[in-house]
């Protein structure tokens, strides 16, 4: 299979921060800070990874938070996966978020996300005056129980 090919460039000063697969079977790259951040229990911080990105049209990138942070430091991203549209030429910015109760400091350099660049499959919405029904139905928001 050929690879999809997504170009990229970095801020000046940043290519030691390229995105990067730890292990050549994972699934994303690692996202690197480009500036230091201080985070305070509860704080949000945008942090900046000094990456550009012109994806393909019908592909998108995911921005997901790292799960050893979330794990060993309470550390998450807010809106959760991050979508990058095509059309986006910004600098890729992780929304990190604090939910700890001590602060964290990010230094330049610091994997900090993880981004899966994927295929969208092509979605035409049609309007209906009916939906089918389904066993679930309009359930949703803990619907199901704790069990």
């Amino acid at each position: 299979m050929q690879p999809t090919i997504v170009k990229f460039n970095m801020h000046p000063g940043c290519e030691d921060l390229q995105p990067r697969k730890s292990h050549a079977e994972d699934a994303a790259f690692d996202l690197r800070a480009r500036e230091n951040a201080e985070l305070a229990p509860g704080a949000t911080v945008l942090v900046p990874t000094g990456l550009f990105l012109e994806l393909p049209v019908g592909f998108e990138a995911q921005v997901r938070p790292r799960s050893g942070l979330a794990a060993k430091s309470s550390l998450t991203i807010l809106n959760s996966p991050g979508t990058i549209d095509a059309g986006y030429r910004g600098e890729v910015q992780v929304i990190l978020h604090n939910a700890g109760k001590t602060s964290f400091h990010v230094e330049r350099g610091d994997r900090i996300a993880q981004m899966v660049i994927q295929r969208l499959p092509e979605v035409e919405l049609v309007a209906a005056k009916q939906l089918n029904e389904s066993t679930r139905g309009a359930g949703g928001f803990g619907s199901t129980g704790i069990n």
